[in-house]
């Protein structure tokens, strides 16, 4: 045995000696070596609203609720703006017509009452039409500025009003185009199955009525099924008419493409945020339908014909203002959620997260860029 300090028991490695000396230790005082830099996974950049990767249920279900935070003034203040015109304007021109049909039909003789009430039922029916074309359109147009908010702000931009309208210019006619003709084909369908169950009915045999009624709820299970269907497989298009100015037939084609091995996955994260929405919505509004049912009468007790006009009147008025800024909110969410899992979708089949990095890296330098979400040129 040696009492040498450079002894070691065997097979243990040599303790490394710095340069221009013979001790392993450091002397006293003496710094600490820099460690290594570390040459494990690095996450990818989050210039903006999400990470510049594959996104997650989480990321994807929590970011459609940071969309209205981000960037409030153009987002939420535009759907508000447009789902309270559309909702008082649905409710005046309604409401307007019922009053001056009734009015017309108290003062008119017996036997122009039969006549003025169809007239009144025809313009009624003309109206919440027209009502229901109205919010398709706002419903299209704010679906459009949502997707191009979401695409901008993965970039880190924050762009006015302004700024989002005149990047979807030249493809909002599209737009609306494809939400009309959508509602119109759901309109039609579910039309042709009145018409078959009332027909069914209206033979009178037992038989009849039985047919009707399975007619009924077979149809209507069905329809159910394939609205669900079309929902989903659909969900892309409007995404691909803005940010990529597709045609309708192409943004169609892509969507299915984009869905295709994903549809349980986007079928799940938009069921659950509509659940969302529609569970808050109720909570919101759900005490004011309950005051406008019983509370006349604590308020009223009298029961005088003009106050209990009155309230009922100014509890309407707060409950469809509620139902705006609700329906304004779920707007949001459910545009924000689908061009999300969208951009999720070109991500995983794509690379567009490269795409995102790469422009973001170049903007950072100063460099000019192009739109990152168009379809690569051949």
């Amino acid at each position: 045995m040696t009492d040498s300090p450079t002894w070691q028991s065997p097979g243990a490695s040599a303790a490394p000696t710095p340069p221009g000396g013979d001790s392993p230790w450091h002397a006293a005082g003496a710094a600490p070596a820099a460690a290594p830099p570390s040459a494990g996974w690095a996450p990818p950049p989050r210039p903006g609203l999400i990470p510049l990767r594959p996104l997650d249920f989480g990321t994807v279900f929590g970011t459609t609720f940071r969309v209205l935070r981000r960037n409030p003034r153009p987002v939420f203040g535009v759907a508000i703006g447009l789902t309270t015109l559309v909702t008082f304007l649905a409710g005046a021109a309604v409401t307007a017509v019922v009053l001056l049909g009734t009015d017309r039909i108290a003062r008119a003789a017996p036997e122009d009452m039969e006549a003025i009430a169809f007239g009144t039922g025809a313009v009624v029916l003309l109206s919440a039409l027209l009502t229901a074309a109205l919010t398709v359109v706002a419903g299209a147009l704010l679906q459009g500025v949502i997707a191009t908010e979401v695409a901008s702000a993965t970039l880190g931009e924050r762009l006015t009003f302004r700024q989002l309208w005149a990047r979807g210019r030249g493809r909002w006619g599209a737009l609306v185009g494809w939400s009309l003709l959508l509602s119109a084909a759901l309109t039609a369908a579910i039309a042709i199955l009145v018409a078959i169950i009332v027909l069914m009915v209206s033979i009178g045999d037992v038989a009849g009525i039985v047919a009707g009624v399975l007619i009924g709820i077979l149809g209507g299970l069905g329809m159910a099924v394939l609205a669900s269907w079309l929902w989903i497989v659909l969900l892309f298009v409007p995404p691909a008419i803005v940010l990529e100015r597709r045609s309708l037939r192409d943004a169609v084609a892509r969507s299915r493409r984009l869905i295709a091995g994903r549809f349980w996955r986007t079928f799940g994260v938009m069921l659950l945020l509509s659940v969302a929405i529609q569970t808050a919505a109720s909570v919101v509004t759900a005490p004011f339908s309950l005051a406008s049912g019983f509370a006349g009468a604590l308020v009223n007790p009298t029961g005088d014909i003009t106050a209990d006009l009155g309230f009922l009147i100014g509890i309407n008025t707060i409950a469809i203002a509620l139902s705006a800024v609700v329906g304004a909110v779920g707007a949001v969410l459910l545009a924000a959620g689908s061009t999300l899992l969208y951009v999720d979708a070109r991500m995983r089949d794509e690379g567009l997260d490269l795409d995102l990095q790469r422009t973001v890296e170049a903007r950072a330098a100063g460099a000019s860029t192009d739109d990152p979400f168009l379809p690569a040129r051949s």
